[in-house]
């Protein structure tokens, strides 16, 4: 199976609280992006051997044997302390050289404002998955819940208001 060094602790990488103390006893969590839903990770290059999920660090806040290595699919990592309290979230993250592949696949961004009334947008191409999109209304990513993939279309179960403006990104 071929893997990707990840660029969220990678390889020899050290994590620290907000207020620079070493991690020691923190713990990495990892799911496909975008999502709660618990992803895999791999100790070493073979893809062998699966990391615990969370990923405890170590009493120097290192991953234990010091590498992350991921499938060729897009991740969310929540880093946070022993307590279990937040202190990172990076989603939408590919492993290094990986991005989809061996051909690199740029994201597509569709822009659009919404109507108050129209629910069903045109995005112009086909997303990969809904694990590689997101979408945005004003700003504010929206839960998967609340539309859905259909094709090119992308069906929104409420109507976005008047004057908003939508954001998909999209592999």
């Amino acid at each position: 199976m071929a893997v990707f060094l990840s660029p969220v602790g990678g390889a020899a990488a050290q994590f620290f609280t907000n207020s620079g103390v070493i991690l020691s006893g923190g713990k990495l969590y990892t799911y496909a992006a975008g999502t709660t839903t618990p992803q895999a990770t791999f100790t070493s290059s073979s893809g062998n051997t699966n990391h615990t999920n969370p990923i405890i660090l170590d009493s120097a806040g290192r991953v234990p044997g010091g590498e992350i290595w991921l499938d060729n699919i897009q991740y969310k990592f929540l880093l946070k302390d022993s307590n279990d309290v937040l202190i990172a979230t990076y989603d939408n993250i590919w492993g290094i050289g990986a991005a989809g592949g061996t051909e690199v696949k740029v994201p597509v961004i569709f822009n659009a404002t919404g109507t108050g009334s129209n629910t069903t947008f045109a995005l112009g191409g086909v997303p990969t998955s809904e694990n590689t999109t997101n979408v945005y209304v004003n700003g504010v990513y929206q839960q998967k819940n609340t539309y859905s993939l259909s094709g090119a279309s992308l069906v929104f179960s409420q109507a976005p208001p008047l004057t908003s403006t939508i954001e998909v990104n999209y592999i």
